[in-house]
């Protein structure tokens, strides 16, 4: 439960700007404290919780950072929390939802928060710590949880970890261990280097290595890591935190927020409902949350009533368990065998072959909110994502609960955004610009309606087996565009085994993506006019170029290839795809075809109003139709 919530600093935001019919907002800045029972039924899942530290009541304490966005006048608002779960402690919320600017941890300003769409809706926006590990600098979210030890003494034990270079972030020059070595002894450790994950790891010399400190290992004379290479070190690590009671301090926060009349100091109005959301490792984490119970109270009372998982696929984190590594996420070319995807994936009710398991990610104990899955192309080819919707074979679609709803944006990547880039980077095809952020706003209002007034949201777009849009990775019809690099292959998802000293599984879950059309553009799911009306294929996948590993499924981009202009250009190029010229008459003809897209996409209620006329306005100006 939680304890305090002290709050430090209440201020303006963006210099009392209104923000639609909600008007003005407030900063509120502080720390909550709380503690635990590790006997209540509610806690006793939490990994190393009987290994902690007690206060003289018994009990296990966490502090966490707190941040909320309210408004200035609680009547104006709509009394709701959008709680967004801090991804590695960074705020996403804007740069994603509000098509704002990226890596603003310490909203301030107009141009911070984008397009202002969580404050035009009215939602108390709250943030607050869940991981130790989290980085603090520059307002991110952390928690303070306590070290376990055993009777006392430091917990030891040997872990494996795993370094790749440029392929989610800039060079390495360093790694940094998420864990403080037990010895310097470089005898005690292994650091071993390979191409691909399949490879045999060639184990590097002690003079090619050292460690800089117990936290920090480094190779020797000025070498730097290969760009894409997978390092892999083993070590004896000590003092593991209990991690996840993150997952506690979140329940805790809310229930407050939402119960505690002293709250009110803090949301500055009463709350009637709370909804949550999350991007990639942040839906991740929202997935365990509510499959390990976390959204029961203490009392017993719900804790989210609605949830809106995005970019998450069939994962939860790597979080609950000691020595754990929650920000590590798999994809086909790094981070194999950690623990993220295990049985149960799917909302629905199933038996898993594999493992002998039945069951569903949902508790069935009444703590189950009303759930909304979005996911890109990049999840199907990365993250599993058609296990939330078939049995774990492929081998038929599965009917999920009336209370669920999953949704394929089609032509999307992971992280797609607005105002991405095209640059390959390490890929071989330009990245896919094409923002899902349109149907994700709309969702997120069905979502509230859904939740406050039980209007029930439109109904589930993914690909199936029974339409025949649900296929193999090697079956989806791509045509040879020229020049493009094609994958046909999807990351394997198996049962989780030894992450210390992993074996490769024997036998793995079959993973399904979208058919495409002509074009290569998804035929199934939410097709905005980018994939409806398309100048360009887009899809979820791309491919690693030289100096990385070649033909490796690149991370979690995905391609653009755009159609030529006209007939003559096609022709030359040898492209399959018809040009824009052969598409299009006009601007006129391709408006009226927007139109008429955007028209559907809004009555079918999976876009909103104004961002059917940004599309619009936009088709008017596309300089890539002739007049």
């Amino acid at each position: 439960m939680l304890l305090s919530l002290d709050i430090e600093r209440v201020e303006p935001l963006a210099d009392g700007a209104e923000f639609g019919a909600t008007g003005a907002y407030e900063r509120v800045i502080g720390r909550a404290r709380g503690e635990v029972d590790p006997a209540h039924p509610g806690n006793a899942g939490i990994a190393l919780i009987d290994k902690a530290p007690l206060n003289a009541r018994g009990r296990v304490e966490y502090e966490t950072d707190v941040f909320i966005l309210r408004p200035r006048d609680p009547a104006r608002g709509n009394g709701r929390i959008l709680y967004e779960v801090n991804n590695r402690g960074r705020k996403m919320l804007f740069g994603n939802i509000a098509d704002g600017p990226q890596g603003i941890n310490d909203p301030k300003t107009l141009a911070d928060v984008g397009n202002g769409f969580p404050m035009r809706q009215g939602y108390t926006i709250v943030w607050s710590g869940w991981d130790p590990d989290a980085p603090r600098a520059n307002m991110g979210l952390g928690l303070t949880a306590p070290v376990a030890t055993d009777g006392g003494q430091p917990i030891v034990r040997e872990i494996r970890e795993e370094f790749c270079s440029g392929t989610r972030g800039g060079a390495l020059e360093v790694f940094k261990l998420s864990y403080e070595a037990n010895t310097l002894e470089q005898t005690r450790a292994r650091l071993t280097l390979r191409e691909r994950a399949d490879d045999e790891p060639r184990e590097l010399p002690l003079n090619q290595w050292s460690f800089a400190d117990a936290r920090t290992v480094r190779l020797r004379e000025g070498n730097k890591p290969r760009p894409g290479w997978l390092y892999e070190i083993h070590y004896e690590a000590k003092n593991p935190k209990v991690q996840a009671l993150g997952f506690a301090a979140t329940r805790d926060l809310v229930s407050y927020l939402r119960h505690d009349p002293a709250a009110l100091a803090a949301t500055g109005g009463k709350v009637s409902h709370a909804l949550a959301i999350g991007f990639s490792q942040a839906g991740r984490y929202l997935r365990h949350h509510l499959s390990d119970g976390f959204n029961r109270d203490e009392q017993g009372r719900r804790v989210f009533d609605g949830i809106y998982s995005h970019i998450a696929g069939i994962g939860r984190i790597f979080f609950n368990t000691p020595f754990a590594q929650p920000a590590r996420t798999g994809t086909q070319h790094e981070d194999h065998d950690f623990p993220e995807n295990w049985f149960p994936f799917s909302t629905a009710s199933v038996t898993d072959p594999l493992t002998g398991q039945s069951g569903s990610l949902l508790r069935g104990d009444g703590s189950d909110p009303m759930l909304i899955e979005t996911n890109t192309s990049t999840e199907y080819w990365q993250k599993g994502a058609s296990l939330l919707h078939t049995d774990p074979l492929g081998s038929r679609d599965l009917a999920l609960p009336g209370t669920c709803r999953v949704y394929m944006i089609a032509g999307t990547q992971h992280g797609g955004r607005a105002g991405a880039t095209t640059d390959p980077g390490p890929n071989v095809n330009p990245r896919n610009p094409h923002s899902p952020m349109p149907a994700v706003r709309a969702l997120l209002v069905a979502l509230d309606a859904w939740v406050v007034s039980g209007t029930a949201p439109p109904p589930s777009r993914v690909p199936t087996l029974a339409d025949g849009t649900l296929v193999a990775p090697d079956s989806t019809g791509f045509p040879a565009v020229p020049g493009a690099a094609v994958v046909t292959r999807t990351n394997r998802v198996a049962p989780p085994g030894d992450w210390v000293h992993p074996v490769p599984a024997e036998k793995a879950y079959r993973t399904l993506v979208c058919k495409v059309d002509g074009d290569g553009n998804e035929v199934a799911g939410i097709r905005l006019p980018d994939i409806a009306v398309p100048l360009a294929t887009y899809t979820g996948w791309n491919e690693y170029k030289p100096p990385y590993p070649a033909g490796e499924i690149a991370d979690r981009d995905g391609s653009c290839l755009p159609f030529a202009t006209d007939k003559a250009a096609r022709d030359a190029a040898g492209d399959p795809r018809p040009s824009v010229a052969e598409r299009y008459r006009s601007g006129a003809d391709y408006v009226a075809k927007v139109e008429a897209v955007v028209k559907q996409l809004v009555a079918d209620r999976l876009l909103l109003a104004e961002d059917a006329a940004r599309f619009i306005e936009r088709a008017r100006n596309e300089p890539r139709v002739a007049p």
